[in-house]
């Protein structure tokens, strides 16, 4: 049977690699599903993971949806239509919603297509670096069909509404330049240095404290869909953590005393 996510754990960086490359790596199975969302959570309850990247294997990042089960009665299609919603809320639905609520950073390291649910997939991560031959498509209207995994509220939210809407509503493709040039994602780099230059971007996030990391990111999150006064509070309460953490006693130690820090999670 084959690995459907790929797990290489370097000392916290932690690479899973989408592992159907005669399929494109599709996420809308309900086996690549489970894959993921066992892996991811298994992966964010582990404080020994500092950050998490997120790539496909073989050419292409992910084709999103399995197209040849589209259609009639086919994959997330029932022939009784209250089925297939439950089967997006069941199905694909959880990953949007678990890599929203999760603590640890994730970088999308983008190595080919990234089309539909895949360019959602991307949009879900928390940094997106991309290869010279990546390509992102909002494509759902290029097979008749919707953006049913929160492609709606995460693309505007990325790259602006009036983006958003061209990316969706035309289904067009833009090339790794335009998504750097409309925010998509924040580098390209050669093909070849892409994992090199993720694993770089990650190494930089995990040399800071554990948990001031997670509750950063979980701050940035919020900040999305909060009030100002919601989040204040919310940034008060996990300052008064981080103030009582080692780790920041540490920080400012190394700091007057001009040397590297030594953080312990703690």
């Amino acid at each position: 049977m084959t690995t459907l996510v790929l797990v290489d754990n370097d000392d916290g960086i932690v690479t899973l690699t989408l592992n159907l490359p005669e399929q494109r790596n599709p996420i809308s199975d309900p086996e690549m599903i489970e894959a993921l969302v066992e892996t991811l959570s298994g992966l964010d309850a582990d404080m020994a993971t500092r950050v998490i990247i997120i790539t496909g294997a073989g050419g292409a990042f992910s084709s999103g949806g399995n197209v040849k089960k589209m259609g009639e009665s086919g994959g997330l299609n029932d022939k009784v239509a209250a089925q297939t919603r439950r089967n997006y809320k069941l199905g694909i639905q959880r990953i949007p919603l678990l890599l929203e609520a999760m603590e640890v950073p994730v970088i999308a390291a983008v190595n080919g297509p990234a089309i539909g649910a895949g360019c959602d997939l991307a949009c879900m991560c928390d940094i997106r670096i991309a290869g010279e031959s990546a390509r992102f498509a909002e494509s759902f209207v290029k097979v008749g069909i919707v953006p049913g995994d929160g492609g709606a509220w995460l693309l505007p939210r990325v790259v602006g509404f009036s983006k958003a809407c061209e990316m969706a509503l035309t289904g067009d493709a833009i090339d790794a330049a335009e998504a750097l040039a409309c925010g998509l994602v924040s580098r390209v780099v050669p093909d070849a240095e892409l994992l090199p230059q993720a694993r770089a971007m990650a190494a930089r996030i995990a040399v800071n404290p554990p948990h001031v990391v997670r509750m950063t990111r979980r701050l940035l999150r919020e900040g999305w869909t909060v009030k100002l006064d919601t989040l204040l509070e919310m940034s008060a309460a996990m300052q008064a953590l981080a103030h009582a953490t080692a780790d920041h006693k540490e920080a400012i130690a190394a700091l007057l005393g001009k040397r590297p820090p030594n953080f312990t999670g703690t």
